[in-house]
């Protein structure tokens, strides 16, 4: 496999050292990518810190049956707000750098503003006949998680524009920006709200905790969008504005089907699992979900880094350095996967106490849930490299099938195994979805996607 700054690679020792010093220093990309990776994987680690503190916190103060419902909807509030951007947070990546690169001002210009738009006025249609859904299968819905879910539709247009500005502001590099407002401002606000009205004596029941994430999700998006504008004010230099809205749909939307399986997929084994086990076990397992979220962070950093990267050596035609690129992408989300799995496993119980003494029961989960992680870190962010090269069809169909695979094998499992048979289901079914992608890359790329062996 090629690595930065490496021409082909050899078994000979001068080709070991020369790789060597290609991962440990490297390109000025490979330079770049690691630090600004880094700045990622900082903020996300930190994040978890705050996610982690506020889980242990309403998991305390709520109870277990409160917390599972929250859990339950605040999934809800992930998964659709996530999807309900069209997949413009993950397209600007590709598309703000074709534009600059091909001097196309004026469709640029249109975009940063135009997506932004698009995705509030939609997201907040759709929120508004979820609110409806909601009111007509309220008779068949647990009474507690009723509010809850109203305060999550009121919730999800803040997070769908948020998560648009996040892809914007990646895509000139300015990864603080991009993600502080959502995973640290965020999470901070939710502990403070929560702290707050649980320190004033109110019932800190589902309900409270939504309104609270709802609040923190408005106020990080808006002060967001304040610092996100007064800097492509000073980046972008004014002019005439151009929208196209039918070409960004067009690149956005197989990218929204790649998205949208992918968190399906993250998501199906605690929503599968609230439908057949009690809310205490879905708290159980969405807390080891959680322990394991370090491992996740490496492959989210190394993603949300390299993919307008991609677009960019894919739009210039510079096909050497975009291979070392992507070896080296590799590379630094593997190894490094591998050696928090490895850490979070033996810190595994200490860690689920936290929680609470009932939690270290999930222990064990956490090994089966491991290893779909450790799994799919073998092959990098090679979907962002798919998407960004235009191959988001055939990458939106591998995520389907690993998708449907997980909701099967989900079905089987729970019911008789509960947590653990959600844990073997999404592992099975990312090791799927992982064969399927190197096959993939392999055939249309001519790319050796694995951190180890030859291609």
């Amino acid at each position: 496999m090629a690595v930065m700054d490496t021409q082909s690679a050899t078994a000979s020792p001068a080709g070991a050292i020369a790789r060597l010093r290609a991962l440990l220093g490297g390109s000025h990309e490979a330079s770049v990518t690691r630090r600004l990776a880094g700045t990622i994987f900082i903020i996300r680690v930190l994040s978890a810190a705050l996610a982690y503190l506020s889980q242990i916190l309403l998991a305390r103060w709520m109870g277990g049956s409160d917390y599972g419902v929250y859990v339950y909807v605040w999934t809800w509030v992930l998964l659709l707000g996530s999807m309900m951007d069209f997949g413009i947070s993950a397209s600007a990546q590709k598309i703000i750098p074709e534009y600059r690169t091909r001097g196309e001002h004026a469709l640029l210009r249109g975009f940063l503003s135009g997506s932004r738009w698009i995705t509030f006025a939609v997201s907040s249609i759709v929120s508004l006949l979820l609110v409806g859904t909601v009111k007509g299968l309220s008779p068949w819905m647990d009474a507690n998680a009723i509010t809850p879910l109203y305060i999550g539709c009121l919730t999800l247009p803040a997070f769908v524009v948020a998560n648009t500005q996040d892809g914007i502001a990646r895509s000139h590099d300015w990864m603080r920006l991009g993600l502080m407002p959502q995973f640290i401002v965020r999470q901070s606000l939710i502990i403070g709200f929560t702290a707050g009205a649980f320190a004033l004596g109110f019932n800190l029941g589902a309900t409270a905790a939504m309104w609270a994430s709802a609040a923190a999700v408005w106020i990080a998006m808006i002060g967001q969008m304040i610092v996100l504008n007064r800097k492509l004010g000073s980046h972008v230099e004014p002019g005439p504005t151009a929208y196209d809205f039918r070409g960004w749909l067009a690149v956005s939307l197989p990218i929204l089907m790649v998205e949208g399986f992918y968190l399906l997929l993250s998501y199906t084994d605690v929503l599968v699992l609230q439908q057949f086990r009690s809310s205490e076990e879905v708290g159980i397992y969405f807390a080891v979900v959680k322990t394991l979220a370090l491992v996740s962070f490496i492959h989210y950093a190394m993603a949300a880094t390299t993919a307008h990267r991609f677009a960019e050596f894919h739009a210039q035609g510079d096909k050497p350095r975009l291979s070392a690129y992507v070896a080296h992408a590799i590379q630094w989300t593997f190894w490094p996967s591998l050696a928090a799995t490895i850490l979070l496993l033996a810190l595994g119980k200490p860690l689920l106490r936290l929680f609470g003494p009932q939690f270290v029961v999930g222990y064990d989960i956490m090994f089966i849930a491991a290893a779909g992680l450790l799994v799919r870190s073998a092959i990098g962010p090679v979907e962002r490299l798919l998407n960004m090269l235009g191959h988001q069809h055939i990458c939106a169909l591998a995520y389907a099938l690993a998708f449907v695979m997980n909701v099967v094998l989900c079905v089987i499992l729970v019911p008789p195994f509960g947590g653990h048979g959600a844990a073997a289901a999404t592992s099975i079914s990312l090791a799927f979805e992982t064969v399927l992608l190197f096959w993939i890359v392999r055939r249309r790329l001519g790319l050796h996607v694995l951190a180890f062996g030859k291609g």
